[in-house]
C-alpha cells in the first residue's frame, strides 16, 4: 500500500504551489492542476490552504474540485480508462461495452480496483466519433471497440 502524505506535507507543498501561481489571472484551476500533479489527487487537506491563499471560502474551492471531472479526491489507479459516454459511442453499442469492461474489471464509474490497477471514468466525447465506440487508456485513444477488444484491454490493464 502506498504511503499517503501527512497533512503537514500536503499543506507545505500546497502553500508553495499557491505562492508560485496566485499572481496569475484566474489562478484556481492552475493551482488545482499542480496540486493534483504533486499528489495524484486533490487532498482534502489542500483545500483550506488554497482557500486561504486565494481569499476564497473552502466551499468555493470544493465546488470547483467537485464540478470538474478531471480532479480526483482520491489517487487514481496505475491505469486510467476514460470511456466515452457521448451519443455517437452510445449509438454504436458503447453502453454495453462499458458494462462489459466494468464487469471484467470489477469496478463501477469513478472507482479504482482494490489492487490499485485501474480507475474507470466516464467522459463526454473523445473526438473520435467516426470510430465509435471509443475510450482512452492512459492518454491513448482507442476506437472501434468490440467485445473482444474490451476483454483484451481488461486483461492487459490487470496484468
Amino acid at each position: 500500500m502506498e504511503k499517503r502524505p501527512l497533512d503537514a506535507e500536503i499543506a507545505n507543498t500546497t502553500q508553495a504551489i499557491v505562492a508560485r501561481l496566485k499572481t496569475l489571472e484566474g489562478p484556481l484551476l492552475p493551482i488545482l492542476h499542480d496540486v493534483q500533479e504533486a499528489f495524484g489527487h486533490v487532498p482534502q487537506a489542500a483545500l483550506p490552504v488554497i482557500a486561504d491563499g486565494l481569499n476564497l471560502s473552502r466551499a468555493e474551492v470544493h465546488g470547483v474540485v467537485s464540478f470538474y471531472h478531471d480532479y480526483r479526491e482520491a489517487p487514481a489507479g496505475r491505469h486510467v480508462i476514460k470511456v466515452c459516454r457521448a451519443e455517437a459511442c452510445q449509438s454504436m453499442g458503447g453502453d454495453e461495452l462499458a458494462e462489459r469492461l466494468m464487469e471484467h474489471l470489477g469496478v463501477d464509474w469513478h472507482e479504482t480496483s482494490a489492487d490499485g490497477a485501474v480507475t474507470i471514468e466516464p467522459v463526454y466525447c473523445l473526438g473520435l466519433c467516426a470510430c465509435a465506440p471509443a475510450l482512452m487508456v492512459d492518454g491513448e485513444v482507442i476506437g472501434r471497440l468490440d467485445a473482444d477488444s474490451v476483454s483484451e484491454l481488461a486483461s492487459a490493464v490487470r496484468s
